[in-house]
């Protein structure tokens, strides 16, 4: 029973340090306007702040976890927390544009290691029948990111500064890395279950690889941007934009419990579902996103599948892994982060060149693409050499 309720209280811990490596990564989204004003810059030139930290975690990822296999999970977590909450205190003293961007990369550079070990490390505290359902429930973390650290530091940065949002999100951080030392083994873990995909297969995890990153593109070529889209398009007041990111996330939070009851027994019809209701989504907002209630509807619509998505990508990387989990959750946070900084940028262009509408056209459209490959990957599984199970798992939907 203690073992269990230590579990349990590591997995909640684990869910927070999700929780402010999302909010940290995404706020710049929040306080786009509030940060292009008081440092004179563009708000495209903002959104750099977004595609420059994918962009490190991209070309980091793989690397630094290959360095790092031999590295007990808690120094790794603890560490990579520790280097967030410092990039935070950087990006809250930081004098202009430059050194903020700096600090950017650095917390970057931190992430690169966390999310390539923390799925294993979660799925590990538990038995594997139930590892999708704990993996689900760490997500619950990075879907409270929107409800609750993004709004709130949205609401904090216009009431007091972006330059204490940063703050309070530093010390929630350094707490958060200080707990997890606590709770975490201090060894590294050896059980193949987690360590080892267990029904390994490299054409399939190549095609999730790909088809996360289109997916995650045409999501943030649209979310990047979604404060400009309330203001322009849907025609919101600025104080609105906090209230409205909260739905957002809540919806996140909704889709994430959703996808939790779903993935040890459909792993693929999750994902697809996910991706099918982020496509109707997007592609309905091109349309119906100058109406208000449709355009909150739909960007709701969106942040339940959007991580809905997440969670079922980390749950399909460990089971389809073709070598070690944590080299393909580095892949696939990779894969991630490429979306991420794609979507930026594309958006970026998209609403100085052809105006604020555009995003969520072009958005629907690559997340459309995206759906097509995971709606054709049993085409591929049927055709693929039959390889032996390495450790069984129950359900009817076995990826």
């Amino acid at each position: 029973m203690a073992d269990v309720r230590r579990a349990n209280t590591t997995l909640v811990a684990l869910a927070i340090g999700a929780f402010v490596y999302v909010t940290s990564e995404v706020l710049p989204i929040g306080l786009l306007t509030v940060i292009a004003d008081d440092l004179g810059r563009s708000r495209s030139e903002i959104g750099l702040l977004v595609t420059g930290y994918a962009a490190v975690v991209v070309l980091m990822s793989v690397p630094m976890t290959k360095a790092t296999q031999r590295v007990p999970r808690r120094f790794l977590i603890t560490t990579s927390l520790g280097l967030l909450g410092l990039g935070l205190i950087a990006a809250a003293l930081a004098p202009n544009f430059a050194v903020l961007l700096l600090s950017r990369l650095m917390a970057a550079l931190s992430q690169s290691l966390f999310w390539s070990v923390v799925a294993s490390t979660a799925t590990g505290l538990f038995p594997p029948e139930v590892r999708g359902r704990a993996l689900a429930r760490m997500g619950i973390g990075n879907a409270l990111a929107p409800v609750l650290g993004v709004p709130a530091g949205t609401w904090l940065g216009q009431q007091a500064g972006w330059r204490t949002a940063m703050f309070v999100m530093a010390g929630l951080t350094l707490a958060t890395a200080a707990v997890l030392r606590a709770l975490l083994p201090s060894t590294a873990r050896k059980d193949d279950a987690v360590t080892r995909g267990t029904t390994p297969d490299a054409r399939r995890y190549a095609l999730l690889v790909a088809a996360t990153a289109v997916a995650v593109a045409g999501a943030m070529t649209t979310y990047t941007y979604v404060t400009p889209f309330l203001l322009d398009v849907s025609g919101f007041r600025p104080q609105s934009l906090g209230p409205l990111l909260a739905v957002i996330g809540l919806a996140g939070v909704i889709g994430t419990l959703v996808v939790g009851a779903l993935l040890d027994r459909y792993p693929h019809g999750a994902l697809v579902a996910a991706v099918g209701v982020m496509t109707t989504a997007l592609a309905g907002l091109a349309v119906l996103g100058a109406v208000q209630p449709a355009a909150v509807a739909l960007l709701a619509l969106m942040g339940l599948a959007f991580s809905a998505f997440a969670s079922a990508v980390g749950h399909t990387t460990l089971l389809i892994a073709p070598g070690s989990t944590d080299l393909a959750s580095a892949g696939s946070s990779s894969a991630f982060n490429v979306g991420i900084a794609a979507g930026s940028l594309l958006g970026g262009l998209l609403i100085t060149h052809r105006g604020t509408a555009s995003v969520a056209l072009v958005g629907g459209a690559l997340a459309a693409v995206a759906l097509a490959g995971l709606l054709a990957e049993p085409k591929l599984r049927r055709t693929a050499p039959a390889e032996p199970l390495m450790c069984g798992s129950a359900g009817s939907d076995q990826p």
